[in-house]
């Protein structure tokens, strides 16, 4: 099958060596991202807007690859602290509140940056029958 590497633009993805997004067949994986535009954290001290920028990214990057939100089948989302999950998860509600795919919020210690609240990826499923090789 082919693979389509979709990058962000982001020069760490050369120095660490990811992609933004990675379709292979109909299965699209988006790595975790963040609120960052450029060097800039977007939503400083905000996690409902984190989310809203990180989530506006992820449709971004499977545009790219020929998807959709409504491709989504898992999202998984990073949090630095559990308790902003009613403003995490009002975001992401706007933006999944039909489709609802399977999702995972967990909170950890740290994320890369000290201003950043939230990390998410994404996988999905575009529709279609996927030849074997």
């Amino acid at each position: 099958m082919q693979r389509l590497n979709i990058s962000s633009g982001a020069p760490w993805e050369a120095k660490v060596g990811y992609s933004r997004a990675v379709r292979i067949g109909n299965i699209v994986e988006v790595s975790g991202t963040v609120s960052v535009d450029g060097e800039k954290v977007i939503g400083i001290n905000n996690a409902y807007e984190q989310t809203k920028h990180a989530l506006a990214k992820i449709e971004a990057a499977l545009v790219k690859a020929g998807a959709s939100l409504h491709d989504v089948v898992r999202t998984r989302m990073f949090v630095t602290d559990i308790s902003k999950w009613e403003e995490i998860g009002r975001a992401h509600g706007e933006f999944f509140h039909g489709i609802r795919p399977a999702t995972t919020m967990v909170e950890v210690s740290r994320l890369i940056g000290p201003d950043l609240l939230v990390e998410i990826e994404a996988t999905a499923v575009v529709p279609g029958v996927v030849k074997q090789v």
